[in-house]
């Protein structure tokens, strides 16, 4: 008989079974990476390997984020969103010396993320109106243009850049 607790979350156990993290990607570049700004945040500025930047057919977007700090100090992590239900997970932790480590997180709400760029990322370039960019190349895109034109609404300014 399962517990209440696993009743309530079933579905969410079956999720993280069925999706075993992929294997972590070369270590980011620099000559890779597409800066993007999160609103608030002076000091830390945030970029997105776009070597590593995919979409599956689920609709899962993954990317490596570099986080560096005024000091020079790199938090890396190898990250995806899930679009259709505001979710993200991270998969593995980057090491000063270029490999990588830790253990996948489970699936998380980004409303309750205490990382700003998870609600960025999702919401401005990646999940614009909780769809899926259908390719790396239009996510790329979007962070080279500092944001997804379907992000802004279905305007004609968004359309043309204003």
């Amino acid at each position: 008989m399962p517990s209440e607790w696993e009743r309530k979350n079933q579905g969410s156990v079956e999720r993280q079974e069925e999706e075993a993290p992929p294997p972590p990607p070369a270590f980011p570049q620099r000559a890779t990476l597409l800066e993007f700004e999160v609103r608030g945040q002076r000091d830390f500025h945030n970029y997105i390997d776009g070597a590593t930047l995919s979409v599956d057919a689920k609709g899962l977007v993954r990317y490596v984020l570099v986080a560096r700090s005024p000091s020079g100090v790199e938090n890396v992590t190898y990250e995806a969103l899930r679009c259709k239900t505001d979710e993200y997970r991270v998969y593995a932790l980057g090491r000063a010396d270029g490999t990588w480590g830790g253990r996948p997180s489970n699936w998380r709400p980004i409303a309750e993320s205490r990382q700003a760029h998870h609600r960025v990322l999702q919401r401005d370039f990646f999940c614009p109106q909780n769809n899926p960019i259908a390719n790396a190349e239009e996510g790329r895109s979007a962070l080279r243009q500092g944001g997804n034109p379907w992000a802004k609404g279905f305007s004609g300014d968004a359309l043309r850049g204003q």
